[in-house]
């Protein structure tokens, strides 16, 4: 078998690719090794005598499966988690959430005359204090205080 090294370099430079995914086409060894100029490799190119591989990557089915499993909810619990809660939904954005919807809901009640002006300033303030833990309980408060029917 003869070193073919100076072609493989010579092709790789030629084809922009690696050294290591030139490949030599077995029965034309004797041609490549007897080609010593850069006009020669193109020609050997040409006619497949000197070829190059193509790069393998990660087929990517298994990732693939487990996203569609994440998205079902699963792989998800307290053993994937890193961080602590906030690290993952920061308490700002949280607490965002959380107001705007209170006070949609409010909004929403006093538009209907289901709560007066007065009512819904009260709530209002008490939401922005921090009254409510959430959504539900400001709507079991305003059930048990009579504001509003079940």
């Amino acid at each position: 078998m003869s070193d073919l090294t100076f072609q493989k370099r010579l092709a790789s430079e030629i084809l922009g690719v690696g050294v290591s995914r030139i490949r030599v086409d077995p029965a034309r060894v004797d041609d490549v090794a007897d080609a010593i100029t850069r006009e020669e490799i193109k020609r050997l190119i040409e006619e497949k005598a000197i070829y190059v591989v193509p790069v393998h990557r990660n087929a990517g089915y298994s990732s693939k499966v487990r996203h569609a499993q994440r998205k079902k909810g699963r792989r998800r619990g307290s053993g994937k988690r890193k961080g602590v809660r906030t690290a993952r939904m920061d308490e700002k954005e949280a607490w965002m959430n959380k107001i705007r919807k209170m006070r949609r809901y409010l909004r929403y009640l006093r538009d209907r005359k289901l709560i007066d002006k007065k009512t819904y300033r009260r709530l209002y303030m008490l939401a922005k204090g921090g009254f409510f833990k959430s959504f539900n309980s400001l709507r079991t408060y305003l059930v048990e205080q009579g504001i509003l029917k079940k």
